[in-house]
Parts: structure tokens; C-alpha cells; sequence
């Protein structure tokens, strides 16, 4: 109980056991005023400080004033122990701190005072007046000692559901910090990509994560984990793998801890490992835990390094082969081209068509040469628009040949980049001559650049006829084309360049509208002066 709460407890109870008892009072013989009301005020003023002493003292007073026929100014300050207040309100602050025996202590001291006040009230206001009766004298005596057991009873009760209200809170503090923590334990267990379960002595499921609730769920989709907990963990895999895990549970129970082994479990791969649970006190075995590691993603991405190693070794063969056939491919063009100064001129045609064929293979094998090697580009601080007006006289002969057009829209904004000009300028005479080769006559050609954030962007775009959407997911697959002609190691060659470069490249088109590739390039200077 928050202490704002236990104040207004004492004021409110303390005020209406005062009125009650305002209201009740009579007297000893006539005599003596029998009120204990003044039990809940002191206790009330110890308790509650001047906060709530000071209301209580007032209800006091008035209650007095109205419940007594025989008041008087000298009766209230007899009656009401009213020149105790202060030291009432002034015992307030440590009073709450102290142990019960002192607590009780304090009381009486205010308390005796007070009762020798009260009792002692008759004889004060009549001096005349002779109480020597002894029988009168025991009731009195019995009367402050009444007072004074009472008052120390109700502080002990006081004391007692105080102390229950704290180990209560203590109690609630622990239990809520404790679901707190599970709650904390049970979302980490749950983020882990490992699948995790643990059992009791009987093989029973207690608790279960979320990546484990996924492989039981490729049993039965609608299973949740209250429907699982409490049943076998070998009802929900496969049949081939109960008696295995049965086997672990059983040597687990037993304290053997079993380390990593590969399992099958339908179409995945697992590696599965099992721990005894224990009692941290006694050490006692409790339960054991299973942990499931998918490894059939892993077990395929390492299938298909192997395959890339291969096929790695493949293309350097290849790559060494082709280098060898560059030369004697180059004697036999500087013969043909000697045999055609000595033909008669109606050769010349079949001439020209082997040599344009022999010039075509050599093409191939350059590009398939920059593709296989991926060689490490030496890069300088270019601006991307020297480049492009650089190859500007280049195309724009090639689209005036085949009566079309160019625009270009550079952003002034762009600055220099870490660039290898040569393989710059072969990306964006790749993508323009794509563009052009697709579209008709009139057909616009555009070569726009701009800044974007952290990046620099180069757009190349046509008016073509576009690309099906089921093969733009494999334009830069190599030997993959959408020409009648193509070689299909283009855009190959240009992702290998922009990936060289550290950038993104990436494909908008649609049919009959045209297609855009984008070309993104960090802006960084880390990049700069790299190899």
C-alpha cells in the first residue's frame, strides 16, 4: 500500500471510530468520562503526521463540544488531551520508522498523560469534589490500564497488516519481476533461429519457441502451443525420427548430455542436440531440453559454392583457351586480308563477310574474356559527365544512322566519383546501344544523371518496344538474350562492372512503352583512390 493510500486509511477510520465513540461516551459514576476516542486520535496523529493529525484533532474538539452536556473551555483541554498534540505531531516523523516496541512505547508515553488528564478532570473542575472511594479508584486504574493494553493492541494490529501489506507488495514485486524476466527470456528463446523444447521426466512438451512451433506446424498448420504442451514431443515429427529422439530424451534424463549430430526430418536437414535440465540447488534432474538447427539452407548454399568453385575453375580454362584462340584468329584475318588484295574484286564480298564474322568472334571472346576474369578495376576521380560527353560524338552518330535521337539531362548537382573510365564508358555504350537496337526509327534515346541521397544515379533510357516481365528477371544472366543475334554477355558485363564499382544496377520496363536501367553509384570517399 502506496503511502498517499495508508493515510487516508488512518484519517478515515480514526475519524469514524472517534465519532462513534464521541457519540457512545458516558461517564465513570457520574464522574469520570469514559471516551476512547482519544485511542484512534493518538494513533492517528503518530501514524499520519500534522497532515493527518491536525483534521483528526479538529474532529475531536468538535465532537466534544457537541456530545458533551457539560462543556466547559478547562473540560476540552481535560477531556480531549489537547495539551499532548504537539508532542504528538512533533513524535510523528520518527514514530513511523521506529520498531513496534518503540512504537508502542511512544504511545504510552503520550497515552498515560492523557488517561491521568481525563480521570483526573473531576477533580480539577470541582475541587470539592472527594473520590476516595476505593472501589471508584481500582475502576479507574482498571480504566487506564484498559486504555493502555488497547492502545498497545491496535498498534500491534496496525504493525501486523502493515508488515502483511509489505511482504504482500515484496511478494508482488518479486512475482512481477519474475514474469517480466520470463516474459524477456521467452522473446529471446523465441527470436533465436535454433528450435527449442523442453520436457519433463515423461518426455512431456513444458515449453516450446516460436522456430519449433514452425517445424510442428508442418504437420498440422492450426496447432498453437497450448494445444502441444503436455504431450510427447514425438507425436509432432516424423515417424522415421521418434525412436531417435525417444533415444535422446531417455540419455538426457539419465545426465548425458549428447552434442550435435545431423538427423533428416521429412525434407529438411537438422543438427539436434539434448541437455538434462537440473535443480540449480539440488542438481536433481528435472526435465531435458532438445535443440533443432536447420542446416538445409546451409547444406544447399555450400552444394552450390562447390558448384561455383567448378565452375570458377571452368571459366578460367575457358578464359585461358579463348586468349589462345585470339591470335592465330588474328593471322588468319591479316591473310585474308592480303588473299583479297590479290582476288579479282568480284571476291571482295565473301571477303568482307569472313572478315566481319572473324570480327564478331573476336568481340565475343573480349567480352566473354572482361566477364570471366571480374579483374579488379584501378579507379580515379572522374565526373561521370566528362565520360558522357566523352562518348556524346559516338552516339550520336550511331542514332543519326539509324534516324534517331538523344536527350541528355545531367544534374549539376552530381560530383566526382571513383570511377575506372574505361569500364564506365564500355557500360554506358553497352546500355545505349541496347536502347537503340530496340527501338525503331524516331525512337529517343535519354542519358539522364542525378544525385539521390548517398547516391548518384545514371539512367539510361528507351523508347523500345520493352521487355516481357518473366525474362527481365534474367537479363543479366550470362549467355541469357532477347536479341535473335545476341551473345547474351552484354548486361552481364555491365553488372560485373557496376558491381566492381560497389553500385546497384536495376531494370524498369514495360511492353510497347520502353525500358529504363538504372545505374546507382555510392558517394563516398572511402571509394576514393581504392583498387
Amino acid at each position: 500500500m502506496e503511502a498517499m493510500d495508508f493515510d487516508l486509511v488512518i484519517i478515515l477510520s480514526s475519524a469514524l471510530t472517534i465519532l462513534l465513540c464521541s457519540m457512545f461516551s458516558t461517564s465513570i459514576f457520574n464522574y469520570i468520562p469514559l471516551n476512547l476516542g482519544i485511542l484512534p486520535l493518538f494513533i492517528g496523529m503518530l501514524y499520519g503526521g500534522y497532515k493527518t493529525g491536525l483534521p483528526l484533532a479538529g474532529l475531536c474538539l468538535l465532537c466534544d463540544f457537541i456530545f458533551n452536556p457539560n462543556w466547559t473551555v478547562l473540560g476540552l483541554f481535560l477531556h480531549t488531551g489537547l495539551p499532548l498534540y504537539p508532542l504528538l505531531i512533533w513524535m510523528s516523523p520518527k514514530f513511523r520508522k521506529g520498531p513496534l516496541t518503540e512504537k508502542i512505547n511512544k504511545l504510552w508515553l503520550c497515552l498515560m498523560p492523557a488517561m491521568l488528564l481525563i480521570t483526573a478532570a473531576p477533580i480539577i473542575e470541582s475541587p470539592n469534589l472527594n473520590l476516595t472511594d476505593a472501589g471508584l479508584v481500582l475502576i479507574v486504574l482498571f480504566y487506564i490500564l484498559t486504555s493502555m493494553f488497547t492502545g498497545g493492541t491496535l498498534v500491534y494490529m496496525i504493525e501486523f497488516a502493515l508488515e502483511k501489506l509489505r511482504l504482500k507488495e515484496q511478494v508482488m514485486g518479486i512475482s512481477e519481476k519474475y514474469l517480466r524476466e520470463e516474459e524477456k527470456l521467452q522473446q529471446v528463446i523465441d527470436a533465436t533461429p535454433i528450435s527449442m523444447v523442453s520436457v519433463d521426466h515423461a518426455g512431456n512438451i513444458t515449453s516450446i519457441n516460436d522456430t519449433m512451433m514452425n517445424l510442428v506446424k508442418t504437420k498440422d498448420p492450426d496447432l498453437t502451443k497450448q494445444d502441444v504442451l503436455g504431450y510427447p514431443v514425438t507425436m509432432f515429427v516424423d515417424i522415421m525420427g521418434q525412436d531417435y529422439i525417444n533415444y535422446r530424451i531417455v540419455q538426457a534424463l539419465q545426465g548425458k548430455k549428447l552434442g550435435n549430430e545431423l538427423i533428416r526430418i521429412g525434407t529438411h536437414n537438422y543438427y539436434i542436440s539434448t541437455s538434462p535440465l537440473t535443480n540449480t540447488h539440488t542438481g536433481a534432474i528435472i526435465g531435458a531440453v532438445l535443440a533443432f538447427q536447420d542446416v538445409t539452407e546451409l547444406a544447399r548454399l555450400r552444394s552450390e559454392l562447390e558448384n561455383v568453385e567448378r565452375l570458377s575453375l571452368v571459366g578460367q580454362m575457358a578464359a585461358s583457351i579463348t586468349h589462345e584462340i585470339r591470335n592465330p584468329m588474328a593471322v588468319v584475318r591479316g591473310f585474308l586480308q592480303l588473299m583479297k588484295e590479290k582476288s579479282p574484286e568480284a571476291l571482295d564480298h565473301y571477303y568482307r563477310i569472313v572478315m566481319e564474322e572473324l570480327d564478331r568472334a573476336n568481340g565475343i571472346i573480349n567480352d566473354f574474356l572482361s566477364l570471366a576474369q571480374n579483374r579488379i578495376a584501378e579507379k580515379e576521380q572522374w565526373h561521370l559527365h566528362t565520360i558522357i560527353s566523352d562518348l556524346s560524338p559516338l552516339l550520336w552518330a550511331d542514332a543519326n544512322l539509324r534516324g534517331q535521337t538523344i536527350e541528355l539531362i545531367l544534374d549539376e548537382r552530381v560530383p566526382e566519383l571513383s570511377l575506372n573510365a574505361k569500364e564506365i564508358k564500355q557500360l554506358v555504350l553497352n546500355l545505349s546501344r541496347n536502347g537503340m537496337e530496340a527501338m525503331e526509327e524516331k525512337g529517343q534515346l535519354t542519358i539522364e544523371t542525378r544525385l539521390n541521397d548517398s547516391f548518384v544515379e545514371l539512367i539510361i533510357k528507351d523508347t523500345g518496344m520493352g521487355i516481357a516481365k518473366s525474362r527481365q528477371e534474367r537479363l543479366f544472366e550470362p549467355f541469357f538474350t532477347t536479341k535473335a543475334k545476341g551473345t547474351g554477355l552484354g548486361l552481364a558485363l555491365c553488372l560485373s562492372i557496376v558491381e566492381r564499382h560497389h553500385g546497384k544496377i536495376s531494370v524498369e520496363s514495360e511492353e510497347g512503352k520502353g525500358t529504363a536501367f538504372t545505374i546507382q553509384f555510392p558517394v563516398s570517399d572511402s571509394w576514393a583512390g581504392m583498387i
